[in-house]
């Protein structure tokens, strides 16, 4: 054997065991969509992306979010989830109910879900379709990517030129002043929980009386 084998980089025994779990449970989520039968609304069938700043609802936060959601918009109601694609895939789950749901989303692999998936970008809170008329939809759910001001000062706009009034929006503990003064939205009880860990405290904001307290 050549002696050039040596100078291969050699991955940690911790390293190993970490991808041999990664892998794993690759494998387990596969074979349990495989058993199932596919769903593509359910949490998870689409896989988070780090990289921009994905990080999706435990099944329960998100069954909550949407019922409370549903109660909010009324009968024939109409909800927006902005980069909230977990609520928005529980919301279909609900299988009867009367209201209708668009996810804006800035990761394209949510285009399967057809006419219902607007692309979206809060760097350009207004360049949205000219069939989402201003004012329309009786509550939007917000998710903003980032925990920064600029990020839900942006989102923010979207929001308030979507809603004819009810916002519920969800972010970090760390906005609550930022988030009262752009949207006049104040904290719930309810504390959202993700499906990993995440280092920061995340909480629910609303402007109108709701379930969440």
């Amino acid at each position: 054997m050549d002696d050039d084998d040596d100078d291969i980089p050699q991955l940690s025994s911790h390293t190993l065991a970490a991808l041999q779990e990664f892998y794993s449970e690759q494998q387990q989520r596969e074979g349990t969509k495989t058993s199932q039968g596919f769903n593509q609304y359910s949490i998870g069938s689409i896989e988070e992306d780090w990289q921009l700043s994905q990080f999706w609802y435990s099944d329960e936060t998100a069954l909550c979010l949407a019922k409370e959601a549903v109660l909010a918009a009324g009968k024939g109601g109409r909800i927006a989830c902005i980069s909230a694609p977990s609520v928005y895939q529980k919301l279909k789950e609900q299988d009867g109910e009367d209201f209708s749901v668009c996810v804006l989303e800035y990761d394209r692999r949510f285009s399967v879900y057809g006419e219902e998936f607007i692309f979206y970008d809060y760097n350009h809170p207004l360049d949205l379709p000219e069939n989402l008329l201003p004012h329309s939809f009786d509550i939007v759910i917000a998710d903003p990517p980032y925990l920064s001001e600029e990020c839900l000062q942006k989102t923010a706009e979207t929001i308030k030129y979507l809603t004819k009034g009810k916002i519920l929006l969800c972010t970090g503990a760390v906005m609550e002043e930022q988030a009262a003064k752009l949207l006049g939205v104040k904290m719930c009880k309810f504390i959202p929980k993700h499906s990993r860990n995440l280092a920061n405290e995340f909480r629910c904001y609303v402007n109108y009386a709701s379930g969440l307290d």
